[in-house]
């Protein structure tokens, strides 16, 4: 075992790699999970009739579905360029964006010594990754996750390296595509950065005014209705949904007094973690920690939305805590969650429905400050260990879920050293949904929504 964990020689890492390749590609395409590009198709086509049909950018539905674009007006003057050219050239360049997009993420969170890594170690994170259900959606939904978060990240790099200028651009962009990331311009300000923090609120404006000169209707009915309706884009006890909000739905408590009261109490710990974080100038546990809070204080955090935790799991490893962000990477690997999308009642439905949300508030809570070891990178791991290949094989259950469950735990713990994070999977098998995104592509192919 050791001998084949190891390769000694080009040719064995070679001919692993591309076990894993094949393996992986087996998996993703003998698994039902892919979405179809839905998303992509609700962009595509709202610009399409937006600019060629004088159509309204908010009244476009994908046909047969309830479902249209829900982002702020300056995501569809973004995504124009999509009204030149057809859909397979759209979902070309969507895969090429999100490509670029990883690449930079894992260029961030790898740090200065990156090229040492080798492409041996490199091959196997992206095995790895290619298990990431966030990952996973984001990509097949052709969704603007991975965009965002390099933009964020982007402006990282500038502040921890001290060429803080232009710091703010990339958030501000982000801000005004997607709600969200605007939290971040809220950690600038704890972190007293007020050049950066300007920047990014006067990004966002001016972009947010671009759109409402492009389209001054749309605007306001965006600013004035749709954001405050969150039914146009999805319910918000669907088992997708893993915020706060999600939990407390799924409880049969989705008031909004009690939902602010928890989102209060989040910003606080977020708050005081953070102030922790700049006081020892560690901006990238910062800017982890904000990503959680964005995803758990959102009234809807779709599965793909969380992308955002991805830095969490490298920082917990580098941190030394490999094994602990194995495990709860591999379970972020399985779509466990789905095991409760038809009943979520019960303790058992409690815990397990909203397992990825405990996962985003415990290391919100826990992700440790100022002892993360720039020098070391989980991925220095990677000629030591390796990851057995994914079984395609459906193991026998009673659960509903079209996505993989939880592999082995020996198979978490070889690749947890990987990349900070383990690697798992199983199969589970559950029926489509008219939910957003909640469908994988059914045998009749029927496309699903999400947002």
């Amino acid at each position: 075992m050791r001998g084949l964990g190891r390769p000694r020689t080009d040719r064995g890492r070679l001919l692993l790699v591309l076990a894993l390749v094949a393996a992986v590609t087996v998996f993703t395409a003998t698994v039902p999970l892919l979405r179809d590009w839905f998303d992509l198709r609700v962009y595509y086509g709202t610009v399409h009739t937006w600019v060629h049909h004088g159509g309204r950018i908010y009244d476009y539905r994908v046909p047969g579905t309830t479902y249209g674009f829900t982002y702020p007006p300056f995501a569809a003057v973004g995504m124009l360029p999509m009204a030149m050219v057809g859909l397979p050239v759209a979902i070309a360049a969507s895969l090429l964006l999100n490509l670029a997009a990883l690449a930079f993420v894992l260029r961030v969170l790898a740090g200065p010594g990156w090229r040492r890594r080798g492409w041996y170690r490199w091959a196997l994170a992206l095995c790895g990754l290619a298990l990431f259900e966030p990952l996973r959606d984001t990509f097949s939904f052709g969704q603007v996750n991975l965009i965002l978060l390099a933009l964020v990240l982007g402006d990282c790099c500038l502040l921890r390296s001290g060429r803080g200028r232009l710091a703010g651009v990339g958030i501000g962009l982000a801000a005004a595509i997607k709600l969200t990331p605007a939290l971040f311009i809220g950690m600038l300000l704890i972190g007293r950065k007020w050049r950066a923090a300007g920047v990014a609120t006067a990004v966002a404006l001016a972009a947010t005014a671009l759109a409402a000169w492009a389209d001054p209707k749309a605007s306001r009915f965006y600013w004035t209705h749709a954001l405050w309706d969150t039914s146009r884009v999805g319910r918000l006890d669907y088992v997708s949904n893993q915020s706060l909000q999600g939990v407390l739905a799924r409880l049969g408590h989705p008031d909004k007094p009690l939902w602010a009261i928890a989102v209060l109490l989040t910003l606080a710990v977020w708050v005081w973690r953070t102030r922790r974080a700049m006081a020892v100038g560690d901006w990238t546990t910062a800017f982890a920690l904000t990503g959680l809070t964005a995803c758990l204080v959102s009234p809807i955090t779709w599965v793909h939305h969380l992308v955002w935790v991805l830095p969490s799991f490298v920082l917990l490893a580098r941190a030394g805590h490999p094994r602990i962000a194995g495990a709860l990477y591999a379970v972020m690997c399985t779509s466990v969650v789905w095991l409760w999308f038809d009943d979520a009642s019960g303790v058992d439905g409690f815990l397990g429905s909203n397992l990825y949300t405990w996962i985003t508030l415990g290391l919100l809570l826990g992700l440790p400050v100022g002892q993360s070891r720039p020098g070391r990178s989980p991925l220095s791991r990677f000629a030591r260990v390796t990851a057995p290949a994914p079984s395609t094989a459906r193991p026998a259950t009673t659960a509903v879920s079209d996505q993989p469950e939880s592999s082995s735990g020996a198979v978490a713990a070889a690749i947890g050293t990987v990349l900070g994070p383990a690697l798992g999977r199983g199969g589970l098998a559950r029926r489509p949904s008219s939910e957003p995104t909640g469908s994988t592509r059914p045998a009749a192919a029927k496309p699903q929504s999400s947002s």
